[in-house]
């Protein structure tokens, strides 16, 4: 759950600082106090798309940090620790600042994140749910998805297996139109391989070659150096500086010392020892250098076959492993090319083979999808019974794509449809439904969907939009009923789902110094009496609003009981 909040320098907010508890929390304020602009927080916090907009006129940053708390929560765990980020005492600190430059810096737990990260794990902290947000039931396109995630693991492995053959097919598929494209394109793509292999091959590049011919060049470039170097070590082993003459006689006064006393014996030994290996080394270095020899015109071939051998890197690839690799690939697909129709026949047949696999995971899939519609309808039009949308019959229609022609999710086309009137027939929910009950239809899949998705704190932005009377009071019922098993926070201008709440918090704003403030406040039993009254009678609260909002607090503890 999420126990704390902080925002500074955030849109209109200069410093707030909250402190949430488990159950049902609501805030609630006049429009525009700024409500949403802690969801928004919020919502950036887990890695919502930030923006320099967020950040307060006249300051550098915005800075949101929440301390979350996920005992309870083994999916947070499980993403925190993929991440390498180490949990203490079951606590996870999300940090971001958003820079006026539109940069953000991210972090849980000290550790500085991606934007990717943050949102991984965010989607396995909250779960927001915004006034808008049963636009989604609006868009056809998305019904399927919400179909699979009420089918949970049985739906998801089906559509793993389905969408790795889909992969499979999409190549195949790709391959076969590469080879079957317009023949001109297929003549000069075959002429421009063939120049391309003919060159490489003409080369007759070995690997390790351009590394030895590096060295080589090396070598005869610094001839006169490398001659003096050897030159002058050889002759201070054996010329008149008689390097060699010297070390012997160190030996030999070693060996008699070593005669008198014994200890002398090792360092005698290490000194003839050197004595032989330089011995050796010298021998090496008289015939390195009577074999020493400058070749201007072995010079010019190693520079040429180095231009050679660095044109084709510019062309082909970095090393001559990448040049000899591409070669390969090309001749392959010279091979190809030139053995086109062999090659069609083959792929065309591997198609075929693919599409029937793929016919029968997408049937496979299709009825896995009827069987969960099924339990999902039966579950939703329970869920919209409790808020007063008894005689609704909800479906899902499934719509055959025609044969063999797949999509990345299935072979079905699925819209949800409804009839809120008995006697009419179910119509797509897209052209029927009124703001209203789209509100309680998305309320129903989230109380739904919340009981698989593990997610220990849920946000409402304004969700009870377009209702009122019995209606409200339903929607606060089963907002009251998800918190039983999950922290829930939510917006609200309706008295009948505030009264319902454990924790209420007030959000105001005020003129201070010229500057736009937003400030929040937990309201005591004698506040929340007061908000309630505005909440029902506006601008001016009287005796009996106030007795009124006290009945209703009076009559939510009584419904929580029962609902509980």
């Amino acid at each position: 759950m999420l126990a704390e909040l902080s925002i500074k320098n955030f849109a209109i907010i200069d410093s707030v600082s909250i402190s949430f508890e488990d159950g049902f929390t609501v805030l609630t304020g006049e429009t525009g106090a700024g409500k949403s602009i802690i969801i928004d927080a919020i919502q950036l916090l887990v890695g919502g798309r930030g923006s320099s907009d967020f950040v307060r006129h006249g300051t550098k940053r915005a800075e949101i940090e929440g301390l979350f708390l996920i005992d309870d929560n083994p999916r947070a765990l499980k993403k925190a620790r993929e991440f390498g980020i180490e949990v203490e005492e079951g606590m996870l600190i999300l940090h971001r600042d958003i820079y006026a430059t539109g940069k953000s810096v991210c972090r849980i737990n000290g550790k500085l994140v991606t934007i990717s990260i943050l949102r991984e794990i965010g989607s396995t902290l909250v779960d927001i749910h915004g006034q808008h947000e049963h636009q989604e039931l609006l868009k056809p396109e998305l019904h399927i998805q919400l179909l699979d995630d009420f089918g949970g693991e049985e739906i998801a492995r089906a559509l793993q297996e389905y969408r790795s053959l889909y992969r499979e097919y999409q190549k195949v598929k790709k391959d076969l139109q590469n080879l079957t494209e317009n023949e001109q394109a297929m003549a000069q793509r075959l002429d421009l391989l063939r120049f391309q292999y003919e060159e490489i091959t003409k080369a007759d590049l070995k690997i390790g070659e351009d590394e030895k011919l590096e060295n080589e060049k090396r070598i005869y470039t610094n001839f006169e150096r490398l001659y003096q170097y050897l030159t002058t070590a050889y002759e201070s082993l054996q010329g008149e500086q008689k390097g060699l003459d010297w070390l012997g006689l160190v030996v030999s006064n070693l060996e008699m010392a070593a005669e008198i006393d014994e200890q002398y014996k090792e360092m005698q030994e290490q000194a003839a020892n050197s004595f032989y290996i330089l011995e050796e080394i010298s021998h090496s270095l008289r015939d390195y250098i009577e074999t020493l020899n400058y070749n201007p015109q072995r010079l010019d071939e190693v520079e040429a076959r180095l231009y050679e051998i660095n044109q084709l890197k510019r062309k082909y690839g970095q090393t001559i492993e990448d040049i000899l690799a591409y070669c390969a690939q090309i001749e392959e697909e010279i091979e190809l090319i030139e053995n086109r129709e062999s090659h069609v026949t083959k792929l065309q047949e591997k198609l075929r083979s693919v599409a029937n696999d793929l016919l029968v995971e997408g049937k496979h899939l299709s009825r896995l999808r009827k069987k969960v519609a099924r339990k999902l309808i039966s579950t939703i039009e329970e869920e919209l019974k409790a808020l007063y949308m008894d005689k609704t019959v909800f479906d899902i229609q499934f719509k055959k794509l025609p044969e063999f022609t797949f999509r990345p999710d299935g072979i079905d086309d699925v819209e949800f449809y409804i009839s809120t009137n008995p006697g009419e027939p179910a119509k797509p929910l897209a052209k029927i439904a009124s703001g209203g009950e789209l509100s309680r239809i998305m309320l129903a899949l989230k109380t739904i969907f919340s009981r698989h998705q593990g997610v220990t704190s849920i946000i409402f932005d304004e969700v009870d939009t377009g209702v009122s009377g019995r209606v409200a009071q339903a929607i606060g019922e089963k907002i009251y009923q998800i918190s039983l098993h999950s922290q829930v926070l939510s917006i609200t201008h309706l008295p009948q789902v505030a009264a319902l709440s454990d924790h209420h918090y007030l959000i105001t704003k005020e003129v201070y110094q010229n500057r736009t403030q937003t400030s929040v406040h937990p309201l005591s039993e004698r506040e929340r009496i007061r908000e309630i009254a505005r909440m029902i009678a506006g601008a001016k609260i009287t005796d009996a609003t106030l007795d009124h909002a006290q009945e209703m607090l009076e009559m939510a503890e009584k419904r929580k009981t029962v609902v509980s």
